[in-house]
């Protein structure tokens, strides 16, 4: 039996039904002893098969699984479980046969409810891995459609899509048009339009549309099949906490077990306890001590937070790095693609008086048609309904884009392959510069007439996020590669208190490192191969989702979509998470005293013990569910 990642205080819920259908009997049978005298040997010999068969897993995990963890660790490893079947033992030794088989029917059925808790956090993620497509609709040479294995899809394979299929694999539209519906990968259930030569992912579900695609991954390969390796990994990887407590727990059952003959000792002989009170004092401390709602305090609620974040798009690697999240004093963010949208629009236009500037725009537009560069793309964009007019251009290095129109002639370039240029257009430059925007001028025979200046311009969810975080008083920082001027000017516009510019990629880790000893625990989220070292060196690496492979491979949690209110949600679920674990510690803790001292007293017996015991893990479970709920954002309480 498996329990290398599961306190002996939760299941692994592989027991199958046959415990629960022996829990049922031996319920029955303890029902029919009742009917029978008191301690008669007949009620004796039923309550110690309604001991047995209601607590057929808790006594097999108790003694199989200790004789099993103490041979493989070299060491007695005891569990909880051996603690109960001691104490249902102890408690029949003295002739309470009853007591006994109550309290092992109270922690059977308790441990039965925990794992239907414990469940319900997992639900998500064993949802997530049912989406993982089986087939696909493959086309050969001739167009014609056959359904086959998704194993037998190969990267450049054309597939067909229909309406309500679910997408095999990650691949590029080559005809047809879709809506999609991409709630699977980035959380959104809001269908996403998709054309020729959009991307597509697997696991996504097609709407009302058909189209055909080309794959570009294997189905192994794909973003989706990222998504379940790191779900599979978080369940693996618990919090700090979760992980400190199970290596305490043996320690802890150790001292029980130890304490529990000094305390009966102690009672029958300093005290003035009978043996018999002594030694029943001794089974309910047994009982109260057990660590179970200690190690119940963090894997539900660290389980319940990853599916929380994993049903709207946020993904982490392990309960580790969310409860670091919590900790996080500074963040570091990549500007391109982060901070702000990942590519430049145009933001502010200037033309010399008396030029015709309908046919300048036309010119402009036609020729930055045929240019494959980011700038291009931006200026055609921004003027949609230019009419495209046939112009042979030459890209020349030096000189920028060169056509001739009608006996005229243009050029489109950076200033400094300009000389005449008007005050009027420099005053523009420079105040455009200052506000760290790229521009680009139009020249029509060597002479300066216009200005188009353009900015990458910045997140919509940055400046609020910037902002909430201060408010939390955390250290926000922005590093971009470009001049320092338009990393300022970007840094004002989001509201960052810190901006690091003209950043070679190899730096960015060594700021990472900088802040680290200044602030303490920093958190770095970027997009690009260049920020996958920093990814690495930060406590907490985030990637953005429609980054690259790389910067996910090496993040320790991913946003499914470029959405920063996504990660403020992350951080306010790591802040929520770390207050219900400790809560749930400190409760666990204070129950545990409570009962001792109540049955040092005298005022606790057996099966009250059982109750109130298993009753505060129940609740501490039940705590750790809240991290299901959703989570209000420090924007959305500030409302």
């Amino acid at each position: 039996m498996e329990h290398s990642h599961t306190s002996s205080c939760q299941h692994d819920h592989n027991h199958g039904k046959l415990p629960v259908i022996l829990f049922f009997v031996g319920l029955a049978v303890f029902v029919m002893a009742l009917f029978f005298e008191s301690r008669s040997l007949t009620q004796n010999i039923l309550m110690t098969f309604s001991m047995i068969l209601a607590g057929y897993h808790v006594i097999e995990e108790g003694v199989v699984d200790t004789i099993e963890h103490t041979k493989e660790k070299g060491k007695f490893t005891p569990n909880v479980h051996i603690l109960m079947t001691l104490a249902a033992v102890g408690a029949m030794f003295i002739g309470d046969f009853s007591e006994g088989s109550l309290l092992i029917l109270i922690f059977a059925g308790s441990h039965f409810l925990e794992d239907y808790a414990e469940g319900k956090s997992k639900k998500e993620i064993t949802n997530l891995m049912k989406l993982n497509p089986t087939e696909a609709r493959l086309l050969d040479k001739m167009g014609n459609s056959q359904v086959v294995p998704i194993s037998q899809v190969k990267v450049g394979d054309k597939l067909q899509v229909l309406n309500g299929d679910q997408i095999a694999t990650d691949g590029i539209i080559v005809s047809g048009v879709s809506s999609i519906d991409e709630a699977a990968i980035t959380g959104e259930s809001v269908p996403k339009e998709k054309t020729v030569g959009d991307e597509v992912f697997g696991s996504t579900i097609n709407g009302t549309g058909s189209f055909i695609m080309e794959v570009s991954k294997a189905s192994e390969d794909t973003l989706f099949s990222q998504i379940v390796r790191m779900v599979n990994q978080a369940q693996d990887n618990q919090s700090r906490t979760a992980t400190k407590i199970q290596k305490l727990e043996p320690g802890y059952v150790k001292l029980v077990l130890v304490l529990v003959p000094l305390f009966i000792l102690l009672g029958g002989t300093v005290i003035g306890w009978s043996w018999y009170e002594s030694f029943y004092r001794g089974m309910v401390f047994l009982t109260v001590a057990s660590p179970c709602a200690l190690a119940a305090s963090a894997v539900p609620a660290s389980l319940s937070a990853i599916s929380n974040l994993a049903k709207r798009g946020v993904l982490f690697k392990g309960g580790a790095y969310l409860s670091k999240l919590a900790e996080v004093k500074a963040i570091a963010f990549d500007k391109t693609g982060t901070l702000t949208a990942g590519k430049p629009v145009v933001t502010d236009t200037h033309f010399v008086e008396g030029i015709d500037e309908l046919k300048l725009i036309n010119v402009i537009v036609s020729m930055e048609k045929q240019a494959n560069h980011p700038l291009a793309d931006a200026i055609v964009s921004h003027y949609p309904d230019a009419q495209l007019l046939e112009i042979e251009i030459d890209n020349q290095i030096g000189k920028g884009l060169v056509g001739h129109v009608e006996d005229a002639h243009y050029q489109i370039g950076k200033p400094a392959i300009f000389s005449d240029v008007s005050e009027e257009i420099c005053t523009y430059q420079e105040k455009f510069a200052k506000e760290g925007k790229t521009v680009v001028l139009v020249a029509i025979d060597e002479q300066v007439v216009g200005i188009i200046a353009m900015l990458d311009v910045p997140n919509e969810a940055a400046h609020p996020v910037m902002k909430s975080l201060k408010e939390q008083g955390v250290h926000t920082v922005m590093i971009t590669g470009d001049s320092e001027v338009t990393g300022q000017a970007v840094g004002e516009l989001v509201g960052v208190d810190q901006v690091f510019g003209n950043v070679l990629p190899e730096n960015k880790s060594k700021i990472v490192e900088e802040l680290q000893a200044k602030y303490g625990v920093v958190a770095m989220l970027g997009d690009g191969v260049n920020d996958a070292p920093a990814l690495v060196e930060a406590d907490v690496g985030i990637a953005m989702g429609e980054g690259t492979d790389i910067a996910m491979d090496v993040a320790d949690a991913v946003l499914m979509k470029n959405d920063l209110n996504k990660f403020d949600y992350a951080f306010q679920v790591a802040k929520k998470l770390d207050k219900i674990t400790m809560q749930n510690i400190i409760f666990a803790m204070s129950v545990v005293v409570l009962l001792v001292i109540l049955n040092f007293i005298g005022k606790m017996s057996l099966p009250f013990g059982v109750v109130f015991h298993e009753g505060s893990t129940i609740l501490v479970i039940l705590n750790g569910l809240r991290m299901l709920l959703p989570v209000k954002t420090n924007k959305e309480r500030s409302r």
